[in-house]
């Protein structure tokens, strides 16, 4: 299956504690069908002291959002859009917002 979000899109969460954020994608994990959005999401981690130069405490970090939770923002419009896809003459397949039909580049 073509992926509809990558690294690098703006994303809108639609559902969740973090409804409304937009962020950019920093990773994709497709098997999981989980990504990781900058700002979205965080969750506090304690660490233990690794030694002289690692100090431990509370490391706050982003944490995976399941795909069906984001939606890609048009960058036509600068409104969350579905994606679709299609082929261009050079058999190129590229994607498509499907709200406005402008060309998405990766």
């Amino acid at each position: 299956m073509a992926a509809r979000i990558k690294k690098g899109d703006t994303v809108l969460v639609v559902t969740g504690a973090d409804r409304g954020k937009q962020g950019e994608v920093l990773r994709v994990l497709p098997k999981d069908e989980r990504a990781v959005v900058q700002g979205v999401n965080i969750a506090k981690k304690h660490t233990k002291p690794k030694g002289m130069g690692q100090p431990g405490g509370i490391v706050e970090a982003e944490a995976t959002i399941h795909l069906s939770n984001l939606k890609l923002v048009d960058p036509a419009s600068g409104k969350p859009t579905k994606v679709g896809f299609r082929v261009l003459d050079g058999g190129r397949k590229v994607r498509v917002a499907k709200a406005t039909g402008a060309v998405i580049e990766s």
